[in-house]
């Protein structure tokens, strides 16, 4: 099971949903850097359940505790390790599972993979209750990284089929603010529509998901490199360990498929001295490497696989088919509380990119 990630900037997340405490730790951070506590938890507030309509109703306060790593409010050069105490937990909702895996979910392939000693409870380490020190992680680097001159910003793109305004748009990217920074859209129109979308979904026993746009402004020209090296490569690699995403796509993306090249590529210009395009198609990224325009990325959501519905499943113990309602408490969408996710792995990679330029 691997739950470490970056190359210079160690990030290592470990717990389970339903455990006494989930958490992370992260080696490599030079000493001196400041943390502001309260903007953290203003962030992880973001990502934390039972906050808003439209999430689960489990709630947890996700106050991070640091163990170690920090003095007087700053690194002091040693790992830094925080914890979440989980406290709102019902596992009994989960108990079947062993032997009647939910669709949609790791159930079965863990089943498979770890012959019964996983912790199915709450989905154990692949429930996205994983995603919260990810954000402790990833909050860190936000304040880091905005000293730099560097800021990351998601917003919700589209939710079943309902699109906002998209901030790619092949210009110059303006600055992401929104204000409602739980629910980020541009149009308020597309927001009250998305949002009736997810009440339809759950008042049916469903659920509904949906695209993020992050952009990262501020990312100097060189970061990255060719191969396996690429920034692109390491972003999405990033980004697939956050549950639930099933695509990721750069600037243009699929779109740049039905383009002809003289439509895709973007023109060099001068803008005050410094290398600039004209349009991002690219998404700031070519060959690998950033390009010092802002790095525009779409994430894909699938819908939150634990429904009210009636489900077909299997017994793996009797090799029969069988019916299955699934328990718990669940979000009818997670897209809104996955951008948050979505910007800390963003920060976390760009963090971990600019260690390894210095």
């Amino acid at each position: 099971m691997s739950s470490v990630y970056g190359e210079y900037l160690k990030l290592s997340v470990f717990g389970q949903s339903h455990g006494a405490a989930i958490g992370m730790t992260l080696d490599g951070v030079p000493a001196g850097l400041p943390v502001d506590h309260d903007a953290l938890n203003a962030f992880m507030k973001r990502r934390a359940p039972g906050r808003q309509a439209y999430s689960t109703p489990r709630s947890e306060a996700d106050c991070p505790e640091f163990l170690s790593g920090l003095v007087n409010d700053h690194t002091c050069g040693a790992p830094i390790a925080a914890i979440i105490r989980n406290t709102n937990t019902r596992s009994k909702d989960y108990s079947n599972l062993f032997d009647c895996p939910r669709p949609g979910h790791a159930d079965y392939t863990a089943q498979i993979k770890y012959k019964g000693y996983q912790d199915v409870a709450g989905g154990g380490h692949f429930s996205g209750r994983l995603t919260a020190p990810l954000c402790i992680a990833g909050g860190l680097c936000l304040q880091w990284l905005s000293m730099q001159g560097i800021t990351v910003a998601g917003h919700i793109c589209s939710i079943a089929n309902i699109s906002d305004i998209p901030a790619r748009a092949n210009h110059v990217q303006p600055n992401l603010q929104f204000s409602d920074p739980n629910f980020p859209v541009f149009s308020s129109e597309a927001a009250e529509r998305m949002k009736k979308a997810i009440s339809d979904a759950r008042a049916d026993g469903d659920s509904v998901g949906g695209v993020i746009e992050c952009v990262i402004q501020g990312v100097p020209a060189g970061l990255g490199g060719p191969l396996f090296g690429g920034l692109e490569g390491k972003i999405a690699q990033a980004i697939y360990a956050i549950p639930a995403v099933k695509a990721v796509d750069f600037g243009a993306g699929f779109d740049a498929c039905e383009m002809r090249g003289s439509q895709h590529n973007d023109a060099y210009t001068i803008d005050r001295n410094t290398v600039r395009t004209v349009t991002n198609n690219a998404g700031g990224i070519l060959g690998g490497i950033s390009t010092g325009m802002p790095i525009v990325f779409r994430v894909g959501i699938k819908p939150t696989p634990s429904i009210a519905k009636l489900q077909q499943t299997i017994s793996i113990s009797s090799m029969e088919e069988r019916t299955l309602t699934v328990e718990g408490r669940h979000d009818p969408c997670i897209v809104p509380r996955a951008v948050p996710v979505v910007e800390a792995v963003a920060a976390i990679t760009i963090f971990d990119a600019l260690l390894g330029n210095q």
